[in-house]
């Protein structure tokens, strides 16, 4: 089931950059899980890499930075937009 943002399209609304936030944050997970799992498949076949645990940690590390990004930068109150009826 694919995401679906059902409020407006505002990038100035904080629920929408937070959404947005996240978006970019399981993108970088996937792409990490994906990338990583792929290189250590192929040093598995003997295609020896030498750095690989140090590319690993570091990009596990800003991949961790991105996430406690993404959780100080939340909006701290949820509540509704309020519609006017003129």
């Amino acid at each position: 089931m694919p995401i679906r943002w059902y409020g407006t399209g505002d990038s100035n609304d904080p629920l929408y950059r937070h959404f947005s936030r996240i978006v970019n944050l399981t993108i970088h997970a996937m792409s990490f899980a994906a990338v990583n799992s792929g290189l250590w498949f192929f040093q598995k076949i003997n295609h020896p890499w030498s750095h690989l645990n140090w590319f690993t940690e570091v990009w596990l590390g800003a991949l961790l930075v991105h996430l406690f990004i993404v959780i100080s930068l939340r909006p701290t109150t949820s509540q509704p937009p309020q519609e006017s009826n003129e």
